[in-house]
């Protein structure tokens, strides 16, 4: 069978009009953009950021759906075999021809050790070269979602990162970035042309870019800028174009200003809580000698003990939505069938007796300060919850970079209890099941996101069974069954989908996705 896809129309209202006077957009985001290299953090500001500058062989479209970059066309000519067919003609920034031996230096390069992106590509499949620019993919099994989240897996050059000694990926807490961590050279529609880690960063338009330009900007201008105020007032004053997130308190004064407005819109990440439930005794607490959190009557009363309709109106403002399970509703058929725990500081305090922690206990709890829409006061609101019931909780909040480099170290995990969010690339259960839940050894393969260590053999078999099921009704079945074992298990703490809430000059038109990502090639200056 084969799947010969056309790139979809960009006919849409906020992209005409791309012979306006062209302009510098200026914008700003709550947490810095440090890490260059594609394969060093999943994470998805830094993605989103990296998409304006290398690509896919696939590609989303503003509503979410597949289309193809730098694969023209694909097919399936054995239920174990993909082949992808490039698009000839495209070129590095650097001047260098895209062809088949960049991308399987790509699929080496991104399942190689510190690489943060090993789940784009299973370790057991076979990239194999049939010419300069026709590649198959063979599979042990069938998987008809292979491709799912090759929107993030950007290819390199070979070339230019063995010229510049980068082949060995550098991870997100590694010290000592190598060269491809500072400096790019993708195929997509902007080049950077400076990098000051942390400060400001610099893009121009690729002249040279394969695809339809679709904006009318000369250059764009990146500054991270953590205090709320601080941003909201540059968005204000015309400094800025366009700022995200904003404050949900802001919104109205953003609405009532001459000049701006709020957009607002469903984000599909799931905000959620963690516990580090492989080791026998935890990093971080007073307890000795055995871990609390390997005993599920503990992770249910912390997760009994948490006010979501509180946090939803007194921090949210009204601009989340209590989840029940690690995925978005949008992204899961039958998420209707979960509810929440109950909120109920009692029942988490007789099962916290039960466990043998009728006076509570201590633990230190890592927070991102400046990723996720208010963070730190969530994490605040979770430790004076959790106090009710007996918990001190110890919060400690740092900027992302310094979070992940935590969290993320080396594989080492160093946390007992913390918060992330999470949006699946494949917008599918199999990324929640496989990257949060799946059991992992101490590097973390097997569950490379799943912090905490959970592990349940059961949960393994349902992943690798809903990740090679066709039938819809039957693989849906196999998923929730996953999530009641989590659900009961209590796993992790789902929270909310955070809203989305962007803050832009009416001087321009843009388009805000619902995977938070921004994309240069839609803006325009009116």
């Amino acid at each position: 069978m084969r799947f010969k896809i056309a790139s979809a129309a960009l006919a849409m209202t906020l992209l005409v009009g791309t012979q306006a006077s062209a302009e510098t957009l200026k914008f700003a985001f709550q947490g810095t953009y440090n890490q260059q290299d594609p394969y060093s953090l999943n994470e998805t500001f830094t993605l989103g950021m990296l998409g304006n500058v290398y690509e896919g062989l696939v590609r989303r479209t503003p509503d979410l759906k597949i289309e193809p970059a730098l694969a023209e066309s694909w097919e399936v000519i054995e239920p174990t075999r993909w082949r992808f067919h490039l698009r000839k003609g495209v070129k590095f920034h650097n001047g260098n021809d895209f062809t088949a031996d960049d991308v399987v230096f790509s699929a080496d390069r991104v399942r190689s050790e510190g690489s943060d992106a090993t789940q784009f590509l299973n370790a057991d499949v076979k990239v194999e070269k049939v010419d300069d620019y026709t590649v198959d993919f063979v599979l042990t099994g069938v998987n008809p979602i292979l491709h799912s989240e090759w929107s993030h897996w950007f290819i390199m050059d070979k070339e230019w990162t063995e010229a510049n000694n980068a082949v060995k990926v550098t991870s997100a807490s590694d010290t000592n970035p190598n060269y491809a961590s500072l400096h790019t050279n993708g195929t997509g529609p902007f080049k950077v042309t400076s990098h000051e880690p942390g400060v400001k960063t610099t893009f121009v338009p690729n002249e040279n870019w394969w695809d339809q330009k679709t904006h009318n900007l000369t250059s764009v201008e990146f500054t991270p800028i953590g205090s709320d105020a601080t941003r909201v007032a540059a968005l204000l004053s015309g400094e800025l174009d366009m700022v995200f997130p904003i404050p949900v308190q802001d919104i109205k004064r953003i609405n009532a200003n001459p000049g701006t407005s709020a957009l607002t819109g469903p984000e599909l990440r799931t905000i959620f809580l963690g516990f580090d439930q492989r080791r026998d005794e935890l990093l971080h607490s007073d307890v000795k000698g055995k871990n609390p959190f390997k005993d599920a009557r503990v992770r249910k009363a912390f997760y009994q003990a948490i006010n979501m309709d509180a946090i939803k109106a007194k921090i949210m403002r009204g601009l989340s939505e209590p989840s029940a399970l690690l995925i978005s509703p949008y992204l899961f058929a039958n998420s209707g069938d979960f509810s929440r725990h109950p909120y109920d500081p009692e029942a988490s305090k007789k099962l916290l007796a039960e466990a043998g922690y009728a006076d509570g206990f201590e633990v230190s709890m890592d927070c991102p300060n400046d990723r996720y829409v208010n963070d730190e006061a969530i994490c605040q609101a979770t430790a004076s919850f959790l106090a009710r019931v007996g918990i001190k909780v110890n919060l400690n909040a740092q900027p992302k970079a310094k979070y992940f480099a935590k969290v993320l170290a080396s594989g080492g995990f160093d946390t007992s209890f913390y918060l992330l969010g999470w949006t699946p690339g494949s917008f599918d259960s199999h990324n929640v099941l496989k990257n949060l839940n799946n059991c992992r050894d101490d590097k973390g393969a097997g569950g490379p996101f799943n912090l905490g260590g959970y592990c349940n053999p059961k949960i393994d078999e349902l992943t690798a069974k809903v990740l090679s099921e066709n039938d819809e009704e039957k693989r849906n079945a196999l998923i929730s069954e996953a999530y009641t074992i989590l659900h009961n298990e209590v796993s992790h703490i789902p929270l909310h989908q955070q809203g989305l809430a962007w803050g832009v000059s009416d001087k321009v038109t843009l388009v805000q996705r619902a995977d938070n990502k921004f994309f240069f090639k839609y803006v325009n200056f009116k």
